[in-house]
């Protein structure tokens, strides 16, 4: 079924839509309809794809990527491969509707791993708790930070030891809480 829909991936990137059961026969190399038929099924019933009314469409799962297993970062093991598959929206992202990315600048959370370039993703309906990295209003400045509370007053801390903690004169105001950061190297 890979290769299937390998070859059906291909045709989405080159269109940017599915092909037809039609074209299917040609990019199979079968002669029945019925065949094809029966290919989609079992891809519908994997994930991949889905039905809308009378014609199909890639599900989430469809633009998924191969988890191939578990790689040691310490000392090389023999690594077994696996075929799940994961979409990063279901890794990284638990409510899209609440969710939001933005682009880091500052070096201000280095101690974290979060470079300036980054991007980091937000979510807003989630609570802030003491220890959370944070998009934050404080004193009418926007900042992604720590939010420490010690206490009844809540402050911010960076993750780099050039910069002091931050009290608010006036209001700290929590937007979001960070989720997860991405960032490409390449």
């Amino acid at each position: 079924m890979n290769d299937r829909l390998d070859k059906i991936k291909k045709f989405y990137k080159k269109h940017r839509r599915l092909p037809s059961y039609s074209e299917m026969l040609n990019i199979f190399n079968l002669a029945s309809k019925n065949a094809v038929f029966k290919i989609i099924q079992k891809l519908i019933e994997a994930g991949f794809i889905k039905k809308e009314g009378a014609k199909i469409a890639p599900a989430s799962k469809f633009f998924a990527l191969p988890l191939v297993g578990l790689v040691k970062a310490g000392f090389p093991i023999l690594a077994e491969e696996n075929r799940d598959y994961l979409t990063l929206d279901d890794y990284l992202i638990g409510d899209p509707q609440s969710a939001f990315l933005l682009k880091v600048s500052g070096d201000s959370l280095i101690g974290l791993g979060i470079f300036d370039g980054d991007i980091v993703i937000i979510e807003r309906k989630r609570p802030a708790t003491s220890g959370d990295i944070v998009l934050a209003q404080i004193d009418r400045e926007w900042t992604l930070k720590i939010l420490k509370k010690d206490g009844i007053r809540a402050h911010l801390e960076s993750a780099n030891p050039k910069y002091p903690p931050f009290y608010p004169k006036q209001n700290l105001e929590i937007f979001g809480v960070v989720k997860a950061v991405v960032r490409k190297f390449n």
